[in-house]
């Protein structure tokens, strides 16, 4: 692996995201030093590890949630714009609910509309109900939290500048990897940790068959000689479809997801990776 100088990215996710990976970075200080060419994210939430990481040369971003995806691409052509529209909302539980109701012709308008309900919402859950309406209450009650910090929202937008940022589905990203390129794979947790039952907050799980296919991206991407990091819960399925691919580490996080009054709590989760020390 040639090395390379690490750039200092000052960078924080704009977002707040239910399984964000910024608990990671300290462990994967390592992959910093590795000259790679294309970055490659195709399950995207918060982008923390995007946002922490400058030595690529281009990166190519996705996810299935077209909101999101339609969010990021605001922010990445006309940052102002959105700058500007956020600046009208207030950290208000009842400008939440009404605002959550409004459908947006915009996209300018959506993705403000997006960011603020994602700041206030209650953990940055983000779920919607069977008509695919964002349905998670307003949870972030402190006065005092700014919902607009214009300066790193800048720093988001040029640092997407020479992004692609696209609404698909993972596995799209198969004829696309070259050698030496990087993937960073952290998908929508199938089960919860330590056998502990299935996740329900999303409105379409990610299934031990969607599980089963992102094994067999992960077997691609190493055919093709590029490097690959994958999170995934410690879970006695997860090692079952991903035991014969690498080994895994087990790391500890952190997790307050659960309701009014969960405590903040130990979950072990399986770095599968062919690029850490």
């Amino acid at each position: 692996m040639k090395e390379v100088i690490e750039k200092q990215i000052d960078i924080k996710p704009f977002l707040r995201w239910a399984g964000g990976k910024r608990w990671l970075i300290r462990h994967i200080e390592s992959i910093k030093k590795i000259k790679i060419n294309n970055y490659f994210e195709p399950f995207l939430g918060g982008g923390s590890i995007f946002f922490n990481i400058d030595n690529f040369e281009n990166a190519y971003l996705s996810d299935l949630n077209c909101e999101l995806i339609e969010t990021y691409n605001c922010l990445k052509n006309d940052v102002e714009k959105v700058i500007t529209k956020l600046k009208t909302y207030s950290n208000d539980e009842e400008l939440y609910y009404k605002i959550r109701k409004i459908r947006y012709d915009d996209e300018y308008d959506r993705a403000a509309k997006f960011i603020f309900l994602n700041r206030t919402s209650f953990n940055g859950v983000y779920r919607v109900n069977r008509q695919g309406e964002f349905n998670v209450p307003f949870g972030f009650r402190r006065k005092d939290m700014d919902l607009v910090d214009p300066d790193n929202l800048k720093k988001v937008s040029q640092k997407l500048k020479n992004a692609n940022i696209v609404c698909q589905d993972f596995f799209q990203i198969e004829n696309n990897i070259k050698k030496g390129d990087f993937i960073f794979l952290d998908p929508p947790y199938t089960v919860a940790h330590e056998n502990n039952g299935f996740i329900q907050y999303n409105q379409k799980i990610f299934s031990l068959e969607d599980q089963v296919r992102l094994s067999k991206l992960v077997e691609i991407i190493k055919e093709k000689e590029a490097f690959y990091i994958l999170t995934n819960a410690k879970h006695d399925a997860i090692l079952e479809i991903y035991k014969n691919i690498d080994d895994p580490i087990v790391l500890t996080r952190s997790s307050t997801i659960g309701g009014t009054g969960a405590r903040r709590e130990g979950f072990n989760e399986y770095i599968f990776s062919n690029c850490l020390d």
